[in-house]
């Protein structure tokens, strides 16, 4: 069963991806309508609440050792922060290499983490996770739907639009 997100958020999907079947630990799954070499591109998001002292750098690290726990050659090729102090926001890419199937694919998963922090309580923040994971032939070629699928996600107050 999908996990919860710790806030509701809205999204858009890019054109063309399609919803799929969320793995146990993530909250909403997609993916992409033309896989490579067997494996299709996705999307996923999931999300917690981090205690308080625990930076950006800090959960980016350890998603990169959860990884590692289950992928080869697991490699940090960038890591940014972003946002502003009202809306912290770090950027990381991995690369790696997993058997998928029966054939091993060297893989890129970007990462974007958000912290969306209560307006009331500022001490209580909440952590979304939103990552695209393609193999590395494919990975340029679907980042611009990544980036701007992005731009869409933003707490869902329940307002419309």
């Amino acid at each position: 069963m999908p996990t919860t997100l710790p806030v509701p958020i809205q999204f858009q999907l890019p054109e063309g991806w399609l919803p799929a079947a969320a793995p146990e630990d993530v909250a909403y799954a997609a993916v992409h309508p033309q896989p490579d070499a067997g494996f299709a591109a996705n999307i996923t998001i999931d999300g917690g609440f981090p205690k308080e002292d625990v930076t950006l750098d800090e959960l980016a690290e350890a998603s990169a050792d959860r990884l590692r726990s289950v992928a080869e050659s697991v490699v940090v090729t960038h890591r940014r922060e972003l946002g502003s102090a009202d809306a912290p926001a770090l950027a990381q890419r991995l690369t790696f290499s997993a058997v998928v199937g029966d054939a091993r694919l060297d893989l890129v998963q970007s990462q974007i983490y958000l912290i969306l922090l209560d307006t009331e309580d500022p001490h209580k923040r909440a952590l979304i996770r939103l990552a695209l994971t393609a193999t590395a032939a494919q990975h340029d070629s679907v980042l611009e739907d990544f980036q701007d699928f992005v731009r869409t996600v933003r707490p869902d107050t329940g307002a419309e639009d």
